[in-house]
């Protein structure tokens, strides 16, 4: 079993290395501040193609694979990991019409939205519940030719950038009585669809969240993604898998940043005349991030090579998102406990790191719900 990056992979991180270091790091803590999301730093990443890095060629895409999208991410994440949201939730949206869309639909949209011209979104939740799809409270009804779509969807990032979103609708029930979900793509500027509320979130602040309103709006079959009545295999695939394994890339550039600053502060603070890192709890607690960091990073990747290899990999990457959110919040706040006062100071990152960890735990799925899959599948 080969553990190692091919030297495309190790040529990639450095190229996305070298661009977060120019063009993220010394903006990073102003953008949190201000929450302000960097369209125009989006459309760079799109220029190197980290937009569509597994979109195909014949799309506009880099042609790569989903473990050099979770390299890409976690560079990212190392400096910003509200961008790296940003760039995430895009993915969901660009994955969505890839995997599921009829060829029509990939050569109209995917060009755009590999290249960064055009930003992407997948609007699933609503006030009733994230995880309970069952229960969608936005409708979709064929009238005259068109489907009519209403409702609201809440915690939809790129809420008020994208211009190519994936709505879920209730367009019926099956043979069982169960509600039958379709997703359509509604572009940005349809009549009776606007983002409403911005949130304001404490932690991945760059990364843009608010609601969606469809108030009649229409829109043609040739929107419907995947198939009328396939909506929520649309979503709990494109979650599972993308979603999911974008967080858990995210989260090793977070608990990379947390490990790095442990050791940089570590080695220049000193107290009695010697550096911190020669105190055996310092040292305990570095050792803790460092392995959460490894196993994290392990976890990832190997759900990404199956994934890459067409594999089943949604109890992997379950396992990898529940371990490495966690893990952030955890190593975060070691962070701040080893730097003392100088943790809660908004002049060092260690604060922004814990708050982007807390808010990553229930992206993509709480914990809680990552857990009972994977009960799930040592029960079975």
């Amino acid at each position: 079993m080969d553990f190692s990056f091919s030297k495309e992979q190790d040529l990639l991180r450095k190229t996305v290395r070298e661009f977060v270091e120019a063009e993220v790091a010394p903006m990073a803590a102003v953008w949190d501040e201000e929450d302000h999301c960097p369209v125009d730093v989006f459309k760079k990443m799109g220029e190197l193609g980290f937009a569509g890095v597994f979109v195909p060629a014949e799309y506009g895409g880099a042609g790569l694979g989903y473990t050099e999208r979770a390299i890409i991410l976690e560079e990212i994440a190392r400096h910003s990991a509200g961008l790296a949201m940003f760039l995430m939730t895009h993915h969901l949206g660009v994955a969505a019409i890839l995997e599921f869309g009829g060829e029509d639909q990939k050569k109209k949209y995917l060009p755009d939205l590999a290249s960064g011209r055009k930003i992407a979104g997948l609007s699933v939740t609503e006030p009733t519940g994230g995880s309970d799809l069952g229960n969608h409270q936005t409708t979709g009804e064929l009238v005259d030719g068109w489907w009519v779509l209403n409702g609201r969807k809440c915690f939809a990032s790129n809420s008020h950038l994208a211009q190519v979103t994936i709505v879920t609708a209730r367009t019926g029930t099956d043979d069982k009585g169960r509600q039958s979900l379709t997703a359509f793509i509604v572009e940005g500027g349809n009549p009776g669809f606007a983002p409403g509320r911005k949130e304001n979130k404490f932690g991945l602040r760059v990364s843009i969240m608010g609601d969606l309103v469809l108030n009649n709006c229409r829109v043609g079959p040739e929107s419907i993604l995947g198939g009328e009545g396939r909506g929520q295999r649309v979503a709990l695939s494109i979650i599972s898998e993308v979603g999911r394994a974008g967080m858990s890339a995210i989260s090793l550039g977070l608990l990379r940043a947390c490990l790095e600053d442990m050791v940089r502060f570590a080695k220049e603070r000193k107290l009695y005349g010697k550096p911190i890192s020669s105190l055996q709890a310092i040292q305990f607690s570095i050792a803790e991030t460092k392995v959460d960091y490894e196993a994290a990073r392990l976890l990832t990747y190997r759900a990404l090579a199956l994934k890459d290899a067409k594999q089943r990999c949604d109890v992997e990457l379950a396992m990898a998102k529940y371990f490495s959110t966690e893990a952030v919040v955890k190593a975060a706040k070691r962070n701040m406990d080893n730097m003392g006062g100088y943790g809660v100071l908004n002049d060092y990152p260690a604060g922004r790191y814990l708050r982007d960890g807390l808010a990553g735990l229930p992206s993509a799925g709480t914990s809680n719900i990552m857990k009972i899959i994977v009960a799930a599948s040592a029960l079975a």
